[in-house]
């Protein structure tokens, strides 16, 4: 099994009352709460925490993309990457990843990342979501009704712009290119492997089983609602007369290790809380635009994790905050000692399936001590229980295959004089 490090970046400093005096977390957020200085010890903070995840031993590190809002800081999870791919060895580089509809033309996401694959020597799993509503129809302006084509368009274009060797013109509904002759290229061969990040749209898990890619859930709700979702993915992946490969899905979980169980319950509380009761305060108005969502979605009564997450945060106007014991009764946090950890990990992993697992242990208000300590406990006693699971029975066909690591540049030392 693959372990996998997150990192949403999350804005720190939203006030005590955000919630009763501010109406959403996104789109609208009050820019005046938004302080560029404290923003630099954040973004330096976050960057020191995914080195440090890779320089422990996490297979891969992940960024995504967010427009507008407090709840991740990466408008452009490409210059993190970049940064990444020169201050990381062997860690796999996972963008999950760039929202295709929002590019324009969408071989700009076709150059960098192959920009990203080169400078790291083939470390890079390309992630393609169509986004939240937030992000594309209301922050970047596009029309619902369309999102989805458009982005199948886009795909098809990045892709043909890596595989194809020559020059060639593409004349899309969305996109008209006399000349797309990207360069660079990327390293692995025919292109990086793809990964759908996605909350549970009955397409995306048939466009995965169709391209053979990774559909990867980014639960916001932990394993005891995810299992639902995950079971869905797999029976239709069986409908569709596709293996149980585990490594064919990924799957997002919140952590918090410690010495105890009782340490944990209180280390972990307030960034906890602080995350779902301020981070996820989606104003329902933004969650659920007429045409985002397919008929066959709709119709399976597939519920999304945006939606989700608005409806929750309208109850917790109505009805208060659900409390941090609700929140880790609910699974959407796991925390413990290692081993309970462990346990718990290897039980959720075998129940959905899932080969790929990815890591939030840095998540809320936390602070960059916390995260060390999380980080460093999960990687030197939560991981070894878990490494080698499925992997006797199973090949992981959708990792990065990168150059030898005798082939790869080592970044010169910064020298200052």
């Amino acid at each position: 099994m693959k372990l996998l490090w997150f990192h949403l970046m999350p804005y720190t400093d939203l006030p005590d009352d955000f919630t009763k005096k501010h109406a959403s977390v996104w789109v609208d957020i009050d820019s005046k709460l938004f302080d560029p200085a404290k923003a630099h010890g954040m973004y330096n903070d976050f960057m020191d925490e995914l080195e440090f995840a890779a320089e422990i031993g996490f297979d891969g590190v992940c960024v995504n993309e967010h427009h507008q809002n407090a709840y991740g800081l990466m408008p452009s999870p490409n210059l993190i990457a970049a940064s990444l791919a020169r201050r990381t060895r062997d860690a796999a580089i996972v963008v999950m990843g760039n929202s295709l509809a929002l590019y324009n033309p969408p071989t700009r996401v076709a150059e960098e990342f192959a920009m990203l694959d080169c400078i790291s020597g083939g470390r890079l799993v390309a992630g393609f979501p169509v986004g939240t509503p937030m992000d594309t129809c209301y922050a970047y302006g596009q029309n619902p009704s369309q999102l989805r084509e458009k982005y199948l368009e886009a795909h098809d274009l990045v892709i043909k712009a890596w595989t194809d060797p020559g020059t060639f013109a593409w004349n899309g509904r969305y996109q008209q290119l006399r000349y797309v002759n990207t360069w660079p290229k990327p390293v692995q061969k025919p292109h990086p492997p793809v990964w759908i990040p996605g909350g549970g749209s009955i397409e995306t898990w048939r466009w995965c089983a169709e391209m053979d890619y990774v559909y990867a859930y980014l639960s916001y709700f932990g394993y005891k609602l995810g299992l639902a979702t995950m079971q869905g993915f797999w029976d239709e992946m069986a409908r569709l007369g596709k293996d149980k490969n585990p490594f064919r899905a990924g799957f997002l979980q919140f952590v918090g290790v410690a010495e105890t169980h009782k340490e944990a319950l209180e280390l972990y509380r307030e960034s906890a809380e602080y995350f779902f009761n301020r981070c996820l305060h989606v104003d329902a108005r933004y969650a659920n635009p007429a045409g985002y969502s397919s008929e066959a979605t709709i119709r399976a009564r597939v519920q999304s994790q945006v939606v989700a997450a608005a409806n929750k945060a309208t109850d917790a106007q109505a009805f208060g905050q659900p409390s941090f014991e609700e929140i880790v009764e609910k699974g959407y946090v796991i925390i413990g000692s290692p081993d309970e950890v462990a346990e718990k990990l290897r039980e959720v992993a075998v129940n959905m399936n899932v080969g790929q697992l990815m890591l939030l242990l840095q998540y809320g208000n936390m602070k960059k001590d916390l995260a060390f300590y999380n980080t460093e406990l999960f990687a030197k006693r939560v991981a070894p229980q878990l490494r080698g699971l499925f992997e006797d029975q199973w090949e992981d066909h959708w990792w990065p295959k990168p150059l030898a690591r005798e082939d790869r540049s080592d970044p010169r030392a910064v020298v200052v004089r």
